[in-house]
């Protein structure tokens, strides 16, 4: 029962969408608009960088509360942080609340890797970073840093069940970012610079 309860905890956190609800706020859904995703990247394209900053920081820390909660709640429970912080995911990804059209996990692996270690986060934040800018495009960041994160769980924890969790999780993020690979391909996936170009010119037309 425990760990039903661990998992739907972090299932139901994660279903708690700052991008949509600041899109509602303003009349719209972000999932109409942009790349139609309901996550950071498109809402910096959609509604500007404060928001876009805004809804990250949010799904960092709602994926850390709720691996901080997990493990408070459930010591009982081996790798409760893991189960809750990847049922986080899920829920940001797949919400019940939203018709299981959401996010694409990002912000939320990030709360995750903050919540295991803090040092390995800004290890990891910073070679993403490093990596996003050489390549310029944001999507190749959640793949590579969930496939790095599970390597490294699994490297300092041994532990199996986590890794799989991870794993799992990896798989779905990555497959969520196909679209963006397909898009990489044809030349039409949107570079993060273009991303910042673009919100200043949409900064300038809001101040008209």
């Amino acid at each position: 029962m425990q760990i039903v309860l661990c998992s739907l905890m972090g299932y139901l956190i994660g279903n708690i969408n700052p991008a949509y609800i600041l899109s509602r706020l303003k009349g719209f859904d972000i999932r109409e608009r942009g790349s139609g995703n309901a996550g950071a990247s498109n809402v910096t394209m959609v509604m500007g960088k404060k928001a876009g900053v805004f809804t990250a920081v949010f799904d960092i820390f709602k994926a850390f509360a709720a691996s901080f909660i997990a493990a408070e709640l459930f010591p009982q429970v081996k790798c409760a942080k893991i189960m809750s912080g990847v049922s986080c995911i899920i829920g940001h990804i797949f919400p019940v609340f939203m018709k299981f059209h959401g996010g694409k996990g990002l912000a939320c692996l990030g709360g995750v890797v903050l919540s295991f270690n803090p040092t390995i986060f800004c290890a990891l934040l910073f070679a993403e970073l490093i990596l996003a800018l050489t390549v310029d495009y944001i999507c190749i960041v959640a793949p590579s840093g969930a496939v790095i994160f599970t390597l490294v769980y699994a490297l300092f924890t041994g532990d199996p069940y986590g890794t799989i969790m991870l794993a799992v999780v990896s798989v779905i993020i990555l497959f969520k970012h196909i679209e963006n690979f397909k898009r990489i391909q044809n030349g039409t996936e949107a570079h993060i610079s273009f991303l910042w170009k673009k919100n200043d010119e949409i900064n300038r037309l809001n101040k008209h």
